[in-house]
């Protein structure tokens, strides 16, 4: 594993690990059931969209939103839903709206809490009852999947060493060599024919989440 300073990559990020990322990208996204439904549930997550008002709502918290956060094994606070979505809806998506269109974090000039616009609706998400930063974290990579990415125990620990830090490590990562990791999340969604909301950020965390869950160890004595 390569370590960066604060972050660790998973044995399917590495330089090198083409082969065994891109089969890991197409179990968690491609994998049905007999019946034909998601074997990961997550791997709709990211184009749920069953309203048919996606690609109309960037600057808007919805219902489908919300339902899409369950997919990726949480269970959403009701009491938040409903300061989201009706009670404090305007305030929200002000908040959304002035963190600005979805764009690479690896081209933010700084994540520090006084440059970086997604700061101001984390915290107010974070303040409300039931919200932690997995329920959080999965809410804005949601609505800026390019941006803000995911972030779990599985991903708290196999890659931030559990320090409780996320946006800077990662960041800096995606930074460092000419932005070397970057790029080779591109890659590694173009090599495995993943459509193109899939964000580069999203294939980091599926990667490293079924590295760490055991999923890739299982896929691999299969």
């Amino acid at each position: 594993m390569k370590i960066y300073e604060g972050l660790t990559l998973t044995p399917s990020l590495l330089e090198g690990a083409q082969d065994q990322a891109v089969k890991v990208l197409t179990e968690y996204f491609t994998r049905r059931t007999g019946t034909g439904d998601p074997w990961y549930t997550g791997g709709v997550f990211d184009g749920w969209d069953p309203s048919g008002t996606r690609s109309r709502s960037m600057d808007t918290f919805t219902a489908d939103d919300l339902v899409a956060v369950t997919l990726l094994a949480v269970e959403f606070p009701g009491q938040a839903a409903v300061s989201i979505l009706d009670t404090h809806r305007k305030r929200f998506n002000d908040l959304l709206r002035d963190v600005g269109d979805d764009r690479d974090l690896v081209d933010e000039p700084s994540v520090e809490e006084a440059a970086f616009p997604a700061w101001p609706l984390w915290r107010a998400l974070m303040s409300l009852p039931g919200m932690g930063p997995t329920t959080t974290s999965k809410l804005i990579a949601r609505k800026r999947p390019r941006l803000v990415p995911v972030y779990d125990r599985v991903i708290r620990t196999h890659v931030f060493n559990d320090s409780g830090l996320q946006w800077l490590p990662l960041w800096t990562a995606l930074r460092a060599d000419s932005g070397a990791l970057h790029q080779r999340l591109v890659e590694l969604r173009t090599v495995a024919v993943l459509p193109h909301h899939i964000s580069p950020l999203r294939v980091f965390d599926v990667l490293a989440w079924m590295d760490g869950s055991g999923r890739t160890a299982e896929l691999r004595s299969s």
